[in-house]
Formats: C-alpha cells, structure tokens, sequence
C-alpha cells in the first residue's frame, strides 16, 4: 500500500495541529510516550517531532511532508517545498516574531551597538547570517531556554528571541531595538515526495482540507425562516461570501434563507434580523470553507 509519511509537531503546536486535522477529517490518536501516534487513514503514517527538526527530516526523506514553523526552515536552510501557509488560530492570533532586545537601561539603542557583544539566542544559524551580511561582528551563543533570563543576569549583552504579546520580554525589564523577522506556521513537504503524481495530490488533498477548517474557524452559517414581503429588506442585512442561499418554504409565502459570515458580526446581526421580521434563526459551526 502507498504510504505517505506525515511531520506533526511536538510541543505548543501539537494539540493544535491534532484538533486541525481532527476538523479536517483525520483523527490522530496519541499514546504515551509514543512517537508515532495512529491516524485513522491507511494511506498515512505519522511521527512526532520537535518544529526545530522537522524541516531537516523533511529535506533528508526521512518525512514526506509536516508541519513546522517558518522560522525553524530558515534557521535549517532546508530545500523544502513550501505547499501552504497555515494561520493556526486557536494558538496565535498572529505570527511570531523574532527581534533583538537588550536591558531597558542599556546604551545599546541600534544594530551597530551590538558591535562586539555577546547575544544568546536558539535561533543561532539564522542570526549570525543575518549580523554577517550586516557586517556586525558578534559573539552568537546558543541558549537552551530561560533566555531573557540571560541578560538580565548579564550573562549576554543582547538576546534574540520569539515572542507574539512581549508580555515575557516587558516583564523582564528589556527593550526591543530591532525585529529580524515575523513567523507563522507552514506545511512543508520533500522535493522528491513532491516529485510523485501519488504523493503530490495526498499533500495537495491535505493542504486543501486544513486550510478549508482554518477558514471555516472564524465563520459561522446562520439559517432563518422570513417572510415573502421581508425578504428584501433582511437579505440587504446580510453579509455574506457570495450571495446568501433562499429556497421558498412549502406551501408557504416564507422563505428559507441561508448565509456564511463572520463569527463577530453575529452578536449585532440577529436583533436586527429579528427586528426586521426574521424567525427561527440558526447559528450553526463550520468544519470547513473550500
């Protein structure tokens, strides 16, 4: 049986990419301390990996295709291919991001202050690309966690790490002069997995189908009863992808109709709709928009 073998990422990433797949139609069952957990779907196999690793695994064939973060395939130079973006919601309500900071009261204000110094970061391939083609000579070492904790103690001069609220880099006192770069989640596969009709269309078939529960996460269908001489003035109200869907009710001068919009717009939607004459509105979850 053909047979593609699937990334999923250890860590913060990896109950929200089960509940993803789970939305998507494929449902991954972990067991403990095991690394490669079951999915109801023949023509898959999957393994747990750190996002750190994923892309080398991928790029070796060792995966034919996963989940990992942009920041961990630009840290790995891995010559992978790029199949899709993935905004995971339920983890980040935007990209990370990677910047350089330094202890608020440091004289360290520019990239040219960093001449040098000493920076402790995990992202260390990606940082001494970026200081060398700046032409900044610094001293990168690697931190293995607690990194903001490092400069503080004075331990490093500067630090290069992730964050998405700076919540951890303000309680630490620091101040960020430069930002090196946004990231958010990517589904990657090999060059060679790619390369193969079979394999191509399974990571194509994937891609569509998270995707399609991503989009649907933030959306909502919401289904009413109006009658014929309302039906107008409350279709006007309504947003929608495309145009809303109406089916005359049997036997009846009411209509069905039906929409798609977005899930913050309910809540000053539906008082209006039934001050307009609306009845037996439904709001209803979606699993997926293609």
């Amino acid at each position: 049986m053909k047979i593609l073998k699937l990334g999923i990422p250890k860590g913060s990433l990896e109950k929200a990419t089960i509940e993803l797949f789970a939305k998507s139609g494929w449902q991954i069952k972990l067991a403990s301390r095991n690394y490669f957990p079951e999915i109801d779907d023949p023509e898959l196999s999957c393994s747990i990996c750190r996002p750190q690793e994923m892309s080398r695994y991928i790029e070796d064939g060792i995966l034919d295709a996963g989940i990992t973060g942009k920041d961990w395939i630009l840290e790995n130079e891995s010559d992978v291919v790029w199949v899709e973006d993935l905004v995971y919601s339920k983890v980040s309500r935007k990209p990370t991001r990677w910047i350089i900071a330094v202890p608020g009261d440091s004289d360290i204000t520019c990239l040219e202050d960093l001449e040098g110094k000493k920076i402790a970061t995990e992202l260390v391939g990606y940082s001494k690309r970026f200081f060398a083609e700046k032409n900044i000579n610094v001293n990168i070492e690697f931190s293995w966690g607690a990194t903001e904790a490092k400069v503080v103690s004075g331990l490093a001069d500067a630090i290069v790490e992730v964050t998405e609220t700076e919540s951890t880099i303000r309680a630490h006192g620091l101040k960020i002069i430069y930002e090196l770069m946004s990231s958010n989640t990517q589904f990657i596969a090999n060059k060679k997995a790619w390369e193969n009709p079979w394999k191509r269309e399974k990571i194509e078939n994937i891609a569509m189908l998270l995707q399609g529960a991503l989009k649907a996460d933030k959306i909502v269908g919401l289904k009413m009863n109006v009658p014929g001489e309302k039906l107008e003035s409350i279709t006007g109200l309504l947003p929608s992808m495309n145009a809303p869907t109406i089916a005359h009710l049997y036997q009846s001068d009411w209509y069905s109709v039906e929409t798609v919009i977005s899930e913050h717009e309910v809540r000053d939607l539906i008082p209006k709709l039934l001050k307009e004459g609306a009845e037996g509105i439904v709001e209803y979850a979606l699993n997926k928009v293609i």
